[in-house]
């Protein structure tokens, strides 16, 4: 595979699932996205209308209250990215 000089790969998108420090209730968190703070707020909203959850951005990544993985990987899919679900 040939790379072209000035050219970025795919970002890394990953949807998992975290429960940890939410009192057992899960959490889809979504990381590895090349996007800016205000792009990933506006990015987040978007995703949170779809699920009918809540959630925000913390640290750079998207939390979505809930289990929706599958769901958000094929809206994250059809943004074109790549993204993969990760974990379990």
């Amino acid at each position: 595979m040939s790379t072209h000089k000035g050219t970025k790969p795919p970002a890394r998108v990953r949807v998992g699932r975290a429960v940890a420090g939410r009192a057992g209730k899960p959490v889809s968190v979504i990381s590895g996205l090349p996007l800016a703070a205000g792009d990933l707020a506006a990015l987040a909203s978007r995703l949170k209308r779809l699920c009918g959850a809540g959630g925000g951005v913390r640290d750079g990544v998207i939390e979505i209250q809930g289990e929706h993985r599958d769901r958000l990987v094929e809206e994250l899919r059809q943004l074109g990215y790549d993204a993969k679900r990760s974990g379990g």
